[in-house]
């Protein structure tokens, strides 16, 4: 939890749709910004209902997309909500979508509200608009200033409507000329309002200086209806309908990918990635993507923008150019779909929200090691204090056995803020009665016992993982070795929750030191982790073993080309008679094995 209120503590401000996850990484709620960062807080403040208590209780993560304002906001989470289904979403009883204007493909047309599930192709469509009234008062202004047909097809007499100039009149059998009302209303809705906007304020102003009011409200509210109807926003389009826009950010440690998923012309989910490169940062994007898109389905076409971004060392303008074309080029190559780099206009748009959203997650990211970094120095702060001496490399052991059947140990090596996975070790205790004293104090020896000493890499602090016993061992094997390191134990309870920490003179008590303790509970059960898997794999290996000696027919020959040719209970299922046949074994044992299986 505390790693997720830090993540929470770095939201941005933005507008925007934020996505809560349980631990099985499925989506349980989408929700709508106008501050991502206040909004989400808000739920880990006491003081909700039964069922958002609930819900809070069960997030295990929260993910988020920016947009560019509201509007764009409330589209989005309609359009999660909807791909989504998330549990703790109220789903509407109608299934309502958010509203359109649309000109109407008749020979007489109408301006119009309509909804649908599914767009119909041929519609000439404006929107959607989250703000329904808004929708309905900018559909009276257009009514009034721009007239199409109001009346029904069948009217044979003029309308209530033709009579007060908000019908041209084809109830009255006119011969009306629509295209001048129908480009005016297709720029005022594209944005073009800029004397319409200037007229009602003109207007607002006067009725204002006459004191009408009431009148000089009406004005004031027509505006604000106009914004809301024309403000432009690109969740929801009718032109582009489905692709993925790529965007990615990079500096000289991590790289921030962000795709955008639009179906039917609605963005209706996103993936996003930040990770740590080694090389060209172009090779590793590239890389990235050709191993995304094997596990998914490739898009009809990926939008991606024209520079690429290095937010420590940016390049010249003609080097990004050149590597993001080669980098469009060889990624439409190699998943064979259309890849184009947009330039200007609503492509153009789509992609700078993606981006934006990557530089955001770059930057989240950055300030979250950042943060995870302090909390590890001031971990390492301690100890230091704690073992009067600089603390960097830490090798931790912990042992596993059952019943004292397949005893093991394994050791991880924590340093430079990571885990070096790359030195973990492993190892079968040779002791043919072996218990948690002798195996630490011959894993302790076999681990730095080097003939020559120059050779070894010496740890600035061992742990193990256990109480006095074990600490005690470690010390008699660092005795006999003649090596002087820093040595603690990690001690647990009878829960096995970890403690406190046991040095050569005090016991420690790890609950007034949270710092300290997240971070030595993070080796503990990462150690725990990485023995008690290789435990599971030395067990099953001798239980497949043990098997296999009691199948008659089966000699100290037979039983070792077996165990050299397969190498767990899974191959033998797997395997044909013909593949035991190949190595010499009969049918009849064949069969004998088969039926323990």
């Amino acid at each position: 939890m505390s790693s997720l209120l830090e993540k929470i503590k770095n939201l941005p401000l933005n507008p925007g749709c934020y996505l809560f996850k349980n631990k099985n990484n499925t989506i349980i709620y989408v929700g709508k910004a106008k501050k991502l960062r206040k909004r989400v807080q808000s739920y880990f403040i006491k003081g909700h209902n039964r069922k958002t208590t609930c819900m809070v209780q069960e997030i295990s993560d929260v993910f988020y997309v920016i947009t560019n304002n509201e509007q764009e906001a409330l589209i989005l989470e309609a359009n999660l909500i909807k791909e989504h289904t998330p549990k703790y979403n109220f789903k509407l009883l109608d299934d309502k979508t958010y509203p359109y204007l649309e000109i109407t493909q008749e020979k007489d047309p109408q301006l119009k509200i309509s909804r649908f599930k599914k767009i119909p192709p041929g519609k000439v469509l404006f929107g959607p608009y989250p703000n329904l009234n808004s929708t309905k008062e900018t559909l009276k202004l257009l009514h009034f200033l721009y007239p199409l047909r109001r009346c029904p097809l069948s009217a044979k007499k003029p309308c209530l409507h033709f009579h007060i100039n908000q019908c041209l009149g084809p109830c009255a059998l006119k011969n009306v000329d629509y295209r001048p009302n129908i480009e005016a209303i297709t720029n005022f809705l594209k944005g073009d309002t800029k004397i319409i906007l200037k007229k009602i304020k003109l207007l607002m102003q006067e009725a204002s200086q006459q004191r009408f009011y009431e009148k000089a409200q009406e004005y004031r509210d027509m505006l604000i209806h106009i914004q809301n109807t024309t403000k432009k926003q690109i969740i929801s389009h009718q032109k582009i309908k489905n692709c993925d826009i790529l965007a990615y950010v990079y500096n000289d440690d991590q790289i921030a990918i962000q795709i955008l998923k639009m179906q039917q012309g609605n963005i209706v989910d996103s993936h996003r990635s930040v990770f740590s490169y080694v090389g060209y940062p172009q090779e590793n994007i590239n890389n990235y993507l050709a191993l995304y898109y094997q596990s998914k389905l490739k898009p009809e076409l990926i939008i991606t923008g024209k520079n690429t971004h290095n937010l420590t060392s940016p390049e010249s303008n003609t080097q990004q150019q050149e590597a993001i074309l080669f980098s469009a080029e060889l990624l439409s190559q190699t998943l064979k779909t259309k890849v184009v780099v947009a330039k200007i206009g609503d492509k153009k748009k789509l992609y700078s929200l993606a981006l934006k959203n990557a530089q955001n997650d770059l930057m989240q990211n950055n300030l979250l090691y950042q943060s995870k970094d302090q909390a590890i120095q001031e971990a390492l702060d301690q100890l230091a204090i704690i073992f009067n001496k600089d603390i960097k490399r830490i090798d931790v052991f912990d042992n596993s056995q059952l019943f004292g059947q397949a005893f093991v140990s394994a050791r991880i090596v924590f340093d430079q803020f990571d885990f070096k996975k790359s030195l973990y070790r492993v190892f079968h205790i040779k002791d043919n009665d072996p218990n948690e004293f002798t195996s630490f104090e011959e894993v302790l020896t076999r681990s730095y016992q080097k003939k020559d000493k120059e050779e070894l890499v010496k740890p600035d602090l061992i742990l193990v993982d256990g109480g006095l016993w074990q600490l005690k061992a470690g010390f008699q094997a660092l005795n006999q070795l003649n090596l002087d390191i820093a040595l603690g134990a990690l001690q647990k309870n009878d829960k096995h929750q970890l403690e406190c920490l046991l040095t050569s003179h005090n016991k420690i008590a790890l609950t007034p030191k949270p710092r300290l303790f997240a971070f030595l509970k993070r080796l503990s059960e990462e150690v725990h982790r990485f023995v008690v898997k290789f435990h599971h794999k030395t067990k099953n290996k001798l239980d497949y073993q043990t098997v296999l000696s009691q199948i008659k027919g089966i000699g100290a020959k037979r039983h070792k080309i077996i165990l050299n040719h397969f190498n767990s209970w899974e191959d033998l299922k797997k395997a044909s008679w013909e593949t035991f046949e190949k190595i010499g074994i009969s049918k009849e044992i064949f069969e004998a094995i088969k039926s323990k299986l």
